[in-house]
């Protein structure tokens, strides 16, 4: 018989995308990316907040809530090396893992007492999916989660692509100043899955409510729409 617990959601986030395509693959790549954890109604008590004033950023335990399946296997596929290695799940950060327990470390904005949803925590550098449930919060330890010697494995050996954006006929105009600079970085950051670089294709996806539409090579990325939706 298997041990087994249940874990509650304590919270979710919410984030300016309402779809995977196109949220960043770590944690605060991108600083101006913003959310904010609204609190579960039986959780919104302030005072299991008391003393987080004095952090700067949080470790997020999230649920991998697109990503659920009733089987594992014990490797996988990891989109960053194309989508043809296989390496053992626990040497990834693959959503399709035994337990689908997601970690990101975010920074504290701001802690906001008394609105409608009780108090909510404004954070930057999130990668989560709008609505995506969260398990837990806790306080990150400069002096004991901070590994500057780590080593990062295969990870490292995949470079990150950072293109050159380029807006096609005016395709920025409209589209308000704090959405543009995340927006630029998110494509600067190639979110095109790993094992499609197809310059030909086009790809879409949604952001704060406007959808983004572009080409891209190994260099350059063209945006060919941003389209208030």
């Amino acid at each position: 018989m298997k041990d087994s617990i249940t874990l509650n959601i304590i919270a979710k986030i919410k984030t300016d995308f309402p779809t995977k395509f196109g949220i960043p693959r770590q944690s605060g790549i991108i600083p101006e990316l913003k959310g904010k954890i609204v609190f579960e109604p039986e959780y919104r008590n302030p005072e299991a907040l008391r003393g987080l004033e004095g952090f700067s950023h949080l470790w997020l335990l999230w649920k991998f809530s697109e990503a659920v399946s009733e089987a594992w296997s014990p490797t996988v596929r990891p989109p960053r090396l194309g989508g043809n290695r296989r390496m053992g799940v626990f040497a990834t950060r693959s959503p399709f893992r035994p337990n689908p327990i997601g970690l990101s470390s975010v920074k504290i904005e701001d802690i906001i007492h008394g609105t409608p949803e009780g108090t909510v925590i404004v954070v930057s550098g999130a990668d989560l999916l709008d609505g995506t449930p969260i398990y837990d919060i806790k306080p990150y330890i400069a002096y004991t989660d901070s590994h500057p010697d780590a080593v990062g494995g295969f990870s490292q050996a995949v470079m990150e692509n950072s293109l050159q954006v380029v807006f096609e006929g005016g395709a920025e105009q409209g589209l308000p100043q704090e959405i543009l600079l995340p927006l630029r970085k998110i494509l600067e950051n190639d979110p095109r899955p790993g094992y499609q670089r197809d310059s030909e294709r086009i790809y879409s996806f949604e952001f704060s409510g406007y959808r983004i539409k572009f080409k891209a090579d190994d260099l350059n990325l063209t945006v060919i729409s941003a389209e208030k939706m």
